[in-house]
């Protein structure tokens, strides 16, 4: 592959203007997202550097990371100097940012609240089109035991196995529960399905002595609690 020695290149920068300078001198705190994801595909093309390259990327994705994280390698490589290669640094760093936010939210493993469910569980499926029904598993302490993915399902929905779901509780000695399930569509009102689901499982949970805490809807930036909306 052949140095790119266009005046575009981030070589010929003033040096305190370079990213990975800028990084290594002023701290990572300096950069700018499109600088952070200037240094993740090293250059641009002939017309642009790395960082308007990573601007025209960033303002195609309403200048959200989080929208920036559900491009696929395929959809990055539409951009003008934007190969596979680059396009899978991207996709590999939207994936890591998704992880460290997941496993920052299992550090809090005691449920406390509807919100504390909604920063487990967005990092999960928050950002999915398709539908996935989640189940978390409490002890007596409101400490989250085990979280399991009961199903999966297309755009507009997903059929959920209530004995599998009571099985795992039994297994790990829940003695409650919390629903949560996506909506792709980003509405946040429980459908009557929903509505009917919660109160099957919440029946059979009572016959075994397990509580059903709440259930949540949860979307990209927000979410629908059965408990907070007393209709649990």
């Amino acid at each position: 592959m052949q140095e790119n020695k266009t005046p575009f290149s981030i070589k010929y920068w003033a040096e305190g203007d370079r990213p990975r300078e800028k990084l290594l001198h002023k701290g990572k705190m300096s950069l700018s997202d499109a600088e952070l994801i200037a240094i993740l595909i090293g250059s641009g093309n002939r017309e642009e550097s790395a960082v308007e390259l990573s601007k025209r990327i960033l303002a195609n994705s309403e200048n959200k990371l989080n929208e920036l994280g559900k491009l696929s390698v395929q959809q990055l490589t539409k951009f003008k100097g934007i190969g596979e290669a680059k396009a899978i640094s991207i996709v590999a760093a939207m994936e890591l940012a998704r992880r460290r936010r997941g496993e920052e939210a299992v550090e809090r493993k005691k449920i406390t609240s509807a919100d504390s469910v909604f920063e487990l569980m967005q990092p999960l499926i928050g950002d999915l089109e398709h539908e996935e029904f989640w189940i978390l598993y409490l002890n007596n302490s409101n400490k989250v035991l085990q979280k399991i993915q009961l199903s999966k399902g297309g755009m507009t929905g997903t059929l959920v196995d209530i004995r599998l779901a009571f099985k795992k509780a039994l297994e790990v000695g829940a003695t409650a529960v919390i629903l949560a399930h996506n909506h792709p569509s980003g509405n946040l009102t429980p459908s009557r399905a929903d509505k009917q689901l919660t109160q099957k499982i919440k029946t059979a949970g009572e016959s075994l002595d397990i509580k059903v805490l709440d259930h949540l809807i949860v979307t990209q930036k927000s979410y629908f609690s059965f408990a907070n909306e007393s209709i649990l």
